[in-house]
């Protein structure tokens, strides 16, 4: 078990293959993407490396964390991620991990904050069918109809399916294959749609499920 990267979502473009297929993929990049800190069995119970990326203004940075960062002779990062790793994949504090770390055509698992979308009806987050358009139906063609039973249990089950809050939720991706890769620019292009807007971080991981190649 190896660590991961921390990177940017700079948007959706479209490559060709060699048989001029077009692919869709996501480009992420990598900017300034270091290990801060190590945990280890002895001191936290578990071993993994603790990585930061973009640069953050020490203003911004509170007064432990500058410590932090001082110990480990890095700029302040705008964001820091822990990966598990195994004790013979632990990597040197203040390496920076470049978009070598994959390689074409492996699988990977992508982890981000999909776009919020503020208070949605039934139909719209859940995918309803809504009410009849005739026969009784007034007003009510978009409502997600009952919730309840009868008098038993004569309430309504908790985690059932209503309007609400849409969006702006973490959610993995699983199973991405990486198009290419761009090292002197930072760069990894990813097949298919990755969750987050512009501008988001991203984690990228070696795929759980799927072998790598």
């Amino acid at each position: 078990m190896r660590s991961g990267v921390i990177a940017q979502k700079v948007g959706m473009t479209r490559v060709y293959n060699d048989a001029g297929e077009h692919i869709p993929v996501t480009v992420l990049r990598l900017e300034s993407c270091q290990v801060v800190a190590h945990r280890t069995v002895e001191k936290n119970g578990y071993t993994a490396v603790q990585l930061g990326a973009g640069t953050a203004k020490v203003k911004n940075t509170s007064k432990a964390m500058r410590g932090n960062f001082a110990v480990a002779n890095v700029e302040p990062k705008a964001k820091l991620v822990e990966f598990r790793v195994s004790e013979d994949n632990m990597i040197d504090v203040g390496t920076e991990l470049t978009a070598g770390h994959f390689q074409a055509g492996q699988l990977v698992d992508v982890t981000g904050t999909t776009i919020g979308k503020g208070f949605a009806g039934a139909m719209k987050r859940h995918n309803f069918g809504g009410l009849r358009a005739t026969h009784g139906v007034s007003v009510s063609h978009r409502s997600h109809g009952s919730t309840g039973s009868n008098q038993d249990p004569g309430r309504v089950w908790k985690g059932k399916r209503m309007a609400g809050h849409m969006g702006q939720t973490r959610v993995t991706t699983q199973n991405l294959e990486v198009v290419s890769t761009d090292e002197n620019r930072g760069l990894i292009l990813v097949k298919g749609a990755v969750p987050g807007s512009k501008g988001a971080w991203i984690v990228v991981r070696d795929a759980v499920k799927s072998a790598a190649k």
